[in-house]
């Protein structure tokens, strides 16, 4: 075979790939701006992508937080700044691992839900009659589900952020040793307001991309069951590599 050729393909393959994203997101975005609007449906997604997500957001940010105070006081031991623990633990969650956490452990349920329910619709020729009946599948079914991704995970963060904190705090003062009121007062005073605002504007962008990367690949999906599994498994990994480079782009937009 020869290389340059197949370098080449993969780079066109690539690029049209990212093409046909961006126009399928802002199909979505002109489709979220314009009536009609389905209230019902965005209700019904914002209880099934928030409220349902609340468990394993919240347990996964608590157990974050503990973990990062023993490594951060393990670290910190060896230069003599244990007094920062409660420091780093509150920035470290708000700025990063709480947003970040918080779309990961999201886009594995929500996203690989949303193209598997999408791409089932699309196998059994529902979508083909969203059409027949005059209704645009964009607006019903696309719409609702970007929004409330926009809607809920700032929501699902400001929780996460709330609880890795607390987790930290039971690990320090339990375990570590630390006064309660230090602690309080360390992360009450080490904390800015962009550095919340900064966490909720990612988790708005992350909440875009998981939820536009589980309806692009169930709306594309093809082949049958074979094709909706392969649609929800795309979701997820694109979704967290989205994240991963977004986090990335906006941290150092923000620093």
């Amino acid at each position: 075979m020869n290389p340059v050729r197949t370098l080449g393909a993969g780079v066109l393959a690539l690029l049209q790939s990212a093409g046909a994203v961006t126009r399928f997101a802002l199909d979505t975005v002109f489709a979220a701006v314009r009536p009609p609007f389905f209230g019902g449906q965005l209700i019904q997604q914002l209880f099934r992508l928030g409220f349902l997500s609340l468990p394993v957001v919240g347990l996964t940010a608590l157990f974050t937080g503990a973990a990062l105070a023993l490594n951060i006081y393990t670290g910190g031991s060896r230069f003599n700044a244990e007094s920062f623990v409660p420091n780093i633990v509150s920035l470290g969650i708000v700025r990063e691992l709480g947003p970040v956490i918080a779309a990961l452990m999201v886009s594995g349920r929500v996203s690989s839900g949303i193209a598997a329910e999408i791409g089932a619709m699309r196998a059994t020729e529902q979508i083909d009659a969203l059409h027949t009946l005059a209704t645009d599948p964009m607006r019903y079914l696309i719409a609702p589900r970007v929004i409330a991704g926009v809607i809920v995970l700032p929501l699902l963060v400001i929780v996460a952020n709330l609880i890795g904190v607390l987790g930290g705090f039971a690990v320090s003062v339990q375990s570590l040793d630390f006064d309660p009121g230090v602690y309080i007062k360390n992360t009450v005073d080490i904390l800015e307001r962009w550095d919340v605002v900064s966490g909720l504007i990612k988790a708005a962008v992350f909440g875009f991309l998981l939820t536009l990367m589980g309806c692009y690949h169930g709306f594309h999906a093809e082949g049958g069951a074979q094709g909706v599994g392969r649609a929800a498994t795309n979701a997820v990994v694109s979704a967290a590599v989205l994240i991963f480079a977004a986090n990335f782009l906006l941290t150092s937009l923000f620093v």
